[in-house]
Order: C-alpha cells, then sequence, then structure tokens
C-alpha cells in the first residue's frame, strides 16, 4: 500500500469532520497526514521516506497526504504555518503535530512508539 492523497471531501469521510471544535478520528487504525506542497524541496524528500513507512506498515497504519495549496481549508482548520507538516493520529488518543522533515528512523520509532504503542 503506498501513501493516500486525500481532497477536503475524503479527508471529513475518512479521517475527522472539520466543522466541528471536538476532535474524533474516523479511521479504524493509526494514521500519519503530510501536509506538504509540490513546490517544498523538503516535501519531496519526505515523499519516499513516507512511502516506505506506508510499506513497512501495511495494514496497520494509514499514511494520508494533503496538499495545502489545493486544500487550503483543511490547512486553515489545522493552522499549517510551514511545510511539511505531519499530524500523528493514534486511535483513540488526541493526535500530535510536528512541523519539518523526519528521517525513516525516527518516523519508525514514532509509529511504533506512539502509534502502534
Amino acid at each position: 500500500m503506498s501513501t493516500i492523497h486525500l481532497t477536503k471531501e475524503e479527508f471529513v469521510d475518512k479521517v475527522a469532520r472539520i466543522d466541528t471544535p471536538q476532535w474524533k478520528y474516523l479511521g479504524d487504525k493509526p494514521a500519519i497526514i503530510d501536509f506538504y506542497a509540490t513546490w517544498c524541496g523538503p516535501c519531496k524528500a519526505l515523499s519516499p521516506i513516507l512511502e516506505k513507512v506506508a510499506e513497512k506498515y501495511e495494514g496497520k497504519i494509514y499514511v494520508y497526504k494533503v496538499d495545502v495549496d489545493k486544500e487550503s481549508e483543511l490547512s486553515q482548520v489545522f493552522n499549517i504555518r510551514s511545510v511539511p507538516t505531519l499530524l500523528f493520529v493514534p486511535q483513540g488518543e488526541m493526535p500530535q503535530m510536528h512541523s519539518g522533515m523526519l528521517p525513516l528512523a525516527e518516523l519508525e520509532r514514532v509509529v511504533d512508539t506512539f502509534l502502534l504503542k
């Protein structure tokens, strides 16, 4: 399984509603959501790393991507100020946000210790 690109409509269907102040994750597995831009150098470097994470943890987590230029409403809802920004979404807990790129080993550590604990 590779990364999954989300529109606003797909985000609202698969991840969470954005018209309510209360966070409620709708997915059946933990997720990483990459808020990125096509013109962003670090985003381009992060993309193959996220593909590796998606392959390694296939069936255990979702790896979603949201283009901040195409989905500006989602960027505003999550107060995205820089890209890449990663949103780590565990089951039944509040998500955690990280701005900037992470190397593969660090992403795997976050998946193992936070998303799949």
